[in-house]
């Protein structure tokens, strides 16, 4: 007979954030701001250790500066995709070039954030990534537009697109914010990350990329101006 008490109940798994930085001072302001945010935080401060620390399951969320000792982020991020490839890490680093960025995402990392960053920019990454995962999302749809969060591949109605990494980024900026009008400067931090000039039309370059590709495809267009603001996606209504 089982003698346990009948209301017992099991722990609920905490999901970790895993910050992995070797600035102290940078760490600790992390830590502390994800904490107040009610998020539990596990650090690191070298590559090793936070490759090693990653590796458990409670750990839900990576935030990782590419600059590490004994091992680099890009390492990390080589070593664990094979092993974790549905775990989000986000990448946290003074290296704000286009290149460097590409080589994060292209290694791996589902966001890139470039130092000096805002702290409630960054938990408000990191939430979104725990909501996605906590709900299994690996998909995003509209319509026929559909981007597959793990393979990075964007398909209209099953029919695969080729984007470029930036061309991924910015459609994947743009569906998460669905209905909701994204100011020019929003768009330029979240997918260019560094300090742009005010009058760089580079932001309309690639949305005219965009409509083009996914036109040709067949997706209705999805992508709406909005006058001195910015862009609205509204969904396809294929």
């Amino acid at each position: 007979m089982d003698n346990a008490p009948r209301n017992q109940v099991a722990h609920k798994i905490v999901a970790m954030i895993l910050v992995v930085e070797d600035e102290p001072g940078i760490l600790d302001f992390i830590e502390r701001g994800l904490r107040r945010q009610g998020l539990e935080v596990i650090t690191a401060t070298d590559g090793a250790t936070g490759l090693e620390l990653a590796r458990d399951p409670k750990v839900r969320v990576v935030v990782l500066d590419l600059m590490l000792p004994q091992l680099s982020g890009g390492e990390v991020l080589a070593r664990l995709q094979p092993e974790r490839p549905d775990l989000p890490v986000i990448v946290l680093t003074a290296r704000g070039d286009l290149e460097d960025r590409i080589a994060g995402l292209d290694a791996g990392a589902v966001d890139y954030l470039v130092k000096p960053f805002s702290l409630d920019e960054l938990a408000a990454r990191v939430r979104a990534q725990l909501r996605m995962t906590e709900a299994g999302e690996t998909q995003l749809q509209s319509g026929a537009i559909k981007i597959d969060l793990i393979s990075r591949e964007v398909t209209v109605s099953d029919q695969p697109v080729r984007l470029s990494t930036t061309e991924f980024e910015l459609l994947l900026f743009l569906m998460r914010n669905q209905g909701k009008v994204v100011e020019r400067d929003q768009a330029l931090r979240a997918v260019w990350g560094y300090n742009h000039d005010p009058g760089t039309n580079v932001l309309d370059v690639y949305v005219g990329y965009l409509r083009r590709k996914l036109s040709a495809a067949g997706a209705e267009q999805p992508i709406t101006t909005i006058r001195s603001l910015g862009y609205r996606f509204d969904g396809d209504g294929s």
